[in-house]
């Protein structure tokens, strides 16, 4: 006699499909919840995913408009809206982590909503704003003449994806640890100026003078900017990628952020 699992595949087979559908569905909700929250419908509505960092990075690439060709020959348009757009989603998510619990504090009444679940829809879409403000200003230098396509596409991928999950996990941590402690909550935004310095997203390692440029490649941030600039820009070298490095960073912060929230989940009471 056939079963139907032998037709269909086992029930943990199913059962986890249909649980990875249930959660892309959670997810899809939380993030269109977000966006209609954050941008409303009114005047362009939804257009300010993007247009809100583009205004930003464009300000930026104008005050470098003027200045000479940078040390290893790209142009400084390019290389300040590559550093600035993608700082904006580290920046971005990061901030946006401080009072999240509280803010959406009614959608765990929901049991299939999780503290995960409104993390991740909120930093997609601001990671979504980010990335599309960043294709947008880069083709415009393009069409200028002022950059070339992706030199190594994939490599320019792996960054942002690399970029994502390591602000991912520090906005985890962010969450739980600002949840009813406002003293923690007040040194997020300042701290996230402090890196912008230290971040790698304005110069290259190459650039700075040892030791401090040893310093530096301890810093994931920095060599994930190193890796971006490497993989957009044909004469950027990755002297100083260390891939599994910084996979290890990631994988370090995303399993302390779960471990936070789940012990603060712990302690939150809904009324």
């Amino acid at each position: 006699m056939t079963m139907i699992s032998d037709t269909f595949g086992s029930t943990g087979d199913r059962g986890f499909w249909r649980g990875l559908q249930v959660q892309g569905n959670v997810i899809g909700a939380l993030l269109m919840r977000e966006l209609h929250t954050r941008y409303g419908r009114e005047n362009i509505g939804y257009l300010w995913v993007f247009l809100e960092p583009l205004s930003l990075a464009s300000a930026v690439a104008i005050l470098h408009m003027g200045h000479g060709l940078p040390h290893g020959g790209i142009h400084p348009v390019p290389f300040a809206i590559l550093g600035y757009t993608l700082f904006i989603m580290f920046r971005g998510m990061v901030n946006r982590a401080d009072g999240a619990l509280e803010s959406n504090m009614p959608l765990l009444y929901h049991r299939r909503v999780t503290i995960f679940d409104m993390m991740l829809a909120r930093d997609l879409l601001e990671g979504a704003g980010a990335i599309m403000a960043f294709a947008v200003l880069m083709g415009l230098t393009m069409a200028l003449g002022w950059a070339d396509l992706p030199a190594r596409l994939f490599e320019l991928l792996i960054g942002i994806g690399l970029l994502f999950w390591f602000s991912f996990g520090i906005s985890l941590l962010i969450c739980a640890w600002t949840h009813g402690n406002s003293l923690v909550a007040r040194f997020v935004h300042p701290i996230t100026y402090i890196l912008m310095p230290v971040s790698g997203a304005f110069y290259q390692l190459s650039w700075i003078p040892q030791p401090y440029r040893e310093w530096l490649t301890w810093f994931p941030l920095a060599t994930i900017f190193e890796l971006l600039r490497y993989g957009q820009f044909y004469t950027a070298k990755d002297t100083y990628v260390d891939i599994p490095y910084i996979v290890g960073w990631c994988l370090l912060l995303t399993y302390g952020g779960l471990a936070s929230i789940k012990a603060t989940r712990r302690h939150i009471h809904l009324q």
